[in-house]
């Protein structure tokens, strides 16, 4: 005993204090104690189930997908369930009930004769894969994912057999009172939810929610409800929040990518956003310039009309020289983001038809600037001032724009460190020699993860610092330079060549130069390097995790670089991309067994997988498997309630010796 008081009288004041807030909600030995062994328990649990994606890009019905179906684990889950005691296509039928029950019941009811005897036998079936989801998790944490509606019964059919004698009538008069009371469907709707969220503890964004397909506000809606996950920012992430943090810049960028990928559900149908006062600018400007290299780049599926096409294409014109036109006043605002080569309007010769471009003279595809003055190119006209006042107050006051930003902020940063992984959506800049480059930063210079930090805390402050200070104007500008700037973790490009793309024909002017890092990132010792930077030490689970650049499967490409220590999981899920990738999108996931990645087949759509079983086609790749199988202890989690028991034995020391009195 005399041991203990000399630990716990050594205790510091600010130590002292904490152990008696800690003691407000362990209040005694009996309690400290108890939880203790709770903690000590959770400890020897499997290690929960993490999944990352990136690159998503809009396409929330595959996305949607891949989430309900836990990249295929599900289907895994009840072939080792049932294995030969159902067919195949009694098990799809019941992978499409867990996936989407609200939207299967109504056809499964059409053409079920016997339906209390469906109930009762899909009832059963439910149960056993809920057991098998739910057996690596507490009790405690299996209660707060079950509906209030339904806990007690959930609780009593996992925990309860009709196999054991004493138990049978009770679990299968459940079962029938759950029909008889015409509850059945929204149990079963219940009861497949828990399953979806089960399977996936954690899910990691690893980057470019946003952009080219039609749905990324719908995404968000999904992911504001999501039981558990994170964000790690990707360029056209920080492009929207530029956008809703009112960069004008950033806000002609979104509204150009939207026009040319034919995307107007997220703007308009996702946010409110008012795009008639752009079309009207567009027609009466441009209305009879043909547009041809602003043609919206639009799939077999596609739903406009040729008439529509013209007014987008009219429009993508309209906003990209007003985008030309803003870019140039951040430029020569900051000059220390070193990118005047990118202001070029004033380069054009108007006369002769050709553009100046590092000394050399280029012919230009389109010569029609009805808004630009050749004596002073860079001024909007008051027409053009006035619309992007109109869009700016659309962006800016558009409530779910809004709510959806701050759920970036909140659940979102620029890096994450998780169980040895390291996410990051694209790069970490570096010199050619594989040092961490030093990239200056109002007058200071910062690398690697300093670099990291300071951009993070500069993204915050310019959609959260006061509305006229110095330091937010900046920082709004820097998220513009984010989405382009050479040195940008999110962008490593000497340039971005939009106005080369859109009006010279030569594609050697088009060329945009990647940092080191892109051609470093198979280096395992840099790789290596850049763990150790961020304070991850060298063993088998450590990883660097990101995306941004679609890995061309098509062409050879492995997402596995530098023996396995850097991961690229962006497979293209943006349809755009996938005559590239060859695949449809990758889903990393790492459980207590080890770390797979799953390589997905295009989504035809969710109507077909509802009404015709239709699964994404994925294949399953084993990167590392353990000898022993990884539990909490073994997490980020385990090291955190690590803690908190020595916290609770250090309390214990205290009560024992008397330093802090027990209450009851």
């Amino acid at each position: 005993m005399a041991q203990k008081t000399n630990v716990t009288t050594d205790l510091s004041d600010y130590d002292l204090k904490f152990l008696r807030l800690l003691s407000k909600k362990f209040r005694n030995v009996a309690e400290a104690t108890t939880e203790i062994i709770n903690l000590s328990a959770i400890l020897n649990l499997p290690k929960g189930t993490e999944h990352f994606m990136t690159d998503i890009h809009g396409e929330y019905e595959a996305f949607n997908h891949v989430l309900r179906n836990a990249s295929g684990v599900i289907k895994r889950k009840i072939n080792d369930i049932f294995g030969g005691t159902l067919l195949d296509s009694e098990k799809t039928e019941l992978c499409t009930l867990i996936y989407y029950p609200e939207q299967k019941l109504p056809l499964i009811k059409e053409k079920e004769q016997e339906i209390d005897a469906w109930y009762r036998k899909t009832l059963f079936q439910l149960n056993i894969v809920l057991r098998a989801v739910s057996s690596k998790y507490t009790r405690s944490k299996v209660r707060k994912a079950l509906p209030s509606d339904f806990s007690y019964i959930i609780e009593e059919l996992l925990h309860e057999s009709d196999q054991r004698p004493n138990k049978h009538d009770y679990f299968n008069g459940i079962i029938d009172s759950i029909i008889s009371t015409g509850r059945a469907d929204d149990f079963i709707i219940a009861i497949s939810s828990v399953i979806q969220r089960l399977t996936i503890d954690s899910l990691h964004i690893v980057g470019d929610i946003y952009d080219r397909g039609p749905g990324a506000h719908i995404i968000m809606d999904t992911l504001e409800k999501y039981h558990a996950v994170d964000i790690q920012w990707g360029n056209h992430d920080v492009l929207w929040m530029g956008a809703a943090a009112g960069c004008e810049s950033c806000i002609a960028n979104v509204i150009r990518i939207s026009m040319r990928y034919a995307n107007l559900e997220t703007i308009e149908d996702g946010y409110g956003i008012n795009l008639l006062p752009l079309a009207t600018f567009a027609m009466d400007v441009y209305n009879d310039d043909p547009c041809d290299a602003f043609t919206p780049k639009v799939g077999t599926d596609n739903p406009y009309k040729e008439k529509t096409l013209r007014l987008m294409a009219q429009m993508h014109k309209a906003i990209a020289v007003i985008q030309f036109k803003l870019e140039y006043d951040i430029i020569k605002r900051r000059p220390e983001f070193g990118m005047e080569n990118r202001n070029l309007l004033d380069k054009i010769d108007f006369e002769r038809g050709v553009v100046n471009i590092g000394g050399a003279e280029y012919p230009m595809k389109d010569m029609n600037f009805p808004t630009i003055d050749p004596k002073d190119p860079y001024t909007l006209t008051d027409e053009e001032r006035e619309l992007m006042d109109r869009l700016k107050d659309s962006f800016i006051n558009s409530e779910k724009l809004e709510r959806h930003i701050r759920l970036m902020y909140t659940k979102g940063s620029l890096y994450k460190i998780c169980n040895s992984n390291l996410m990051y959506h694209a790069s970490i800049p570096l010199t050619k020699e594989g040092e961490f480059k030093k990239v200056k930063i109002q007058d200071v210079e910062y690398s690697g993860r300093s670099l990291l930090d300071k951009i993070d805390q500069l993204v915050r402050e310019a959609y959260f610092s006061g509305e006229n200070s110095n330091q937010r104007e900046f920082a709004v500008d820097f998220m513009w330079y984010l989405w382009c700037g050479p040195d940008s973790p999110l962008f490593d490009k000497d340039q971005m060549t939009t106005f080369e793309r859109y009006f010279i024909a030569d594609k050697a002017t088009h060329k945009e130069r990647k940092g080191a890092y892109y051609s470093l990132m198979s280096d395992e010792d840099i790789c290596i390097k850049i763990l150790h930077e961020f304070g991850i030490a060298n063993d088998e689970h450590s990883h660097i995790i990101n995306g941004h650049i679609p890995v061309k499967t098509i062409k050879g490409e492995s997402p596995i670089r530098a023996n396995g220590r850097l991961l690229v999981i962006d497979g293209g899920f943006s349809k755009a991309y996938q005559p590239e990738t060859g695949i449809a999108g990758y889903t990393l996931v790492f459980n207590s067994y080890g770390l797979s990645l799953i390589q997905h087949q295009p989504f035809e759509s969710t109507k077909k997988a509802i009404e015709e079983g239709r699964d994404i086609i994925s294949s399953r790749m084993v990167l590392e498997t353990t000898t022993q199988r990884m539990h909490v202890r073994d997490t980020d989690i385990g090291q955190d309630l690590l803690k908190q028991i020595a916290d609770l034995e250090r309390l214990l020391e205290a009560y024992s010796s008397g330093l802090i009195a027990e209450s009851r």
